[in-house]
C-alpha cells in the first residue's frame, strides 16, 4: 500500500503537465475584422503514456505501462471589435471532457464534465494588412467551472484559478510563405483541496510555478482554400510543490503540430495533429489530434 501511495503522489504530480499552452493555429496571429461574430466548434483529443522522470523512463510496475487518454468537445464564442482604435477579440470557451486511463492507471477512476471555463481577451498594437504583418497580445483567464472531486487522482477540472498572457507575431518570409512565433506564460492559483491527487487522506495544497512556452513555424498558403503550418514547441517551468514540499519535477518539453486550413464559402475547416519529441518530466504525448470548424457572422 505505501508503494502504491508514493506511485499515485507521483503520478499527481504531473497532472498539471497534461495541461498545455495556448496552440495557435496558422494566421491565429492576424488581426481579425472589426464588428464579427465568430462561433469554432472544436474536438481535441489527446493520448499521453510513458511517465518521465529527469529525463528518464518509470519503469515501477504501478506506472510502467500507463495509458491516458482525453477527448475534448469544445465551443468557443468571440467578437472582435475596436478598442482604443485597435483591433481586438474577446471569447468564452466552455469544454466538455471525457478522461479515461488505461493501462497501468486502469485501476484509478477517469472523469468526465464540463471542464474549465476560460475568458480571453486579445488586442493589436501593430496590424497592417498590406504588408501582412502583425502584433498581437492575448489575456487568458480559465476558472475553476470544472468537473472536479478530491478523491479522483485525474479530473477534468483543475479547481484552480489560470492566467496566461501571449505574445504573438506573424510577417511575410517570401512569397506566400509568412513565420510566426508566439510566447506565453501561464500562472496557476493554488488548489487547496487536493486529496488523493496529491496522495493524502485530508485536504493539501498544491501549488505550481509558471509555465512558459515558445512556439514557431511557418505558415504556407497553398492556394485561396488551402494553408498548411508547422510550429515547433518548447515548454519549459511549472514544477509543484505540495504543502510547500517541492516535487522536483519542472518540465522540458519539445513538440511539434502540424496543420491544414481551409476556408470555404461555409466555413473555416481545420485539421491538426501533434506529439512530443522529448519529454524531460511528465507524461509524454503520444498524440493530439484537433478537428475544428468555425464560421463568422
Amino acid at each position: 500500500m505505501q508503494t502504491m501511495c508514493k506511485a499515485i503522489l507521483f503520478v499527481s504530480v504531473f497532472i498539471p503537465a497534461l495541461c498545455r499552452a495556448i496552440d495557435l493555429q496558422p494566421n491565429d496571429a492576424v488581426a481579425p475584422i472589426p464588428d464579427k461574430t465568430f462561433a469554432m466548434l472544436s474536438y481535441y483529443g489527446t493520448e499521453n503514456g510513458t511517465l518521465y522522470r529527469n529525463g528518464s523512463a518509470v519503469s515501477t510496475p504501478a506506472l510502467r505501462n500507463p495509458l491516458i487518454e482525453n477527448n475534448s468537445a469544445i465551443l468557443r464564442l468571440s467578437r472582435s471589435y475596436s478598442l482604443f482604435g485597435l483591433p481586438a477579440v474577446s471569447l468564452v470557451q466552455v469544454p466538455y471532457s471525457d478522461l479515461q486511463l488505461g493501462g497501468s492507471l486502469s485501476n484509478l477512476r477517469g472523469a468526465s464534465g464540463v471542464a474549465d471555463i476560460s475568458l480571453a481577451t486579445a488586442i493589436w498594437p501593430y496590424a497592417n494588412r498590406n504588408t501582412r504583418t502583425y502584433f498581437g497580445m492575448m489575456g487568458f483567464l480559465t476558472l475553476p467551472t470544472g468537473n472536479y472531486a478530491n478523491d479522483r487522482v485525474f479530473n477534468v477540472g483543475e479547481n484552480r484559478y489560470r492566467l496566461e498572457l501571449q505574445l504573438a507575431f506573424q510577417t511575410p518570409i517570401a512569397g506566400n510563405l509568412d513565420g510566426m512565433i508566439a510566447v506565453d506564460t501561464r500562472w496557476f492559483g493554488a488548489n487547496s483541496g487536493c486529496a488523493a491527487a496529491c496522495a493524502s487522506a485530508t485536504n493539501a495544497t498544491l501549488n505550481q510555478k509558471p509555465l512558459t512556452t515558445l512556439q514557431l513555424g511557418p505558415i504556407y498558403k497553398i492556394n485561396q482554400t488551402f494553408t498548411a503550418g508547422a510550429s515547433y514547441f518548447y515548454i519549459n517551468g511549472g514544477s509543484t510543490s505540495i504543502n510547500g514540499l517541492s516535487q522536483n519535477n519542472e518540465i522540458k518539453t519539445q513538440r511539434f503540430l502540424l496543420s491544414l486550413l481551409a476556408y470555404t464559402d461555409i466555413g473555416r475547416f481545420s485539421l491538426q495533429y501533434g506529439r512530443d519529441m522529448d519529454t524531460f518530466n511528465g507524461f509524454a504525448q503520444s498524440r493530439v489530434l484537433a478537428l475544428r470548424y468555425m464560421r463568422s457572422f
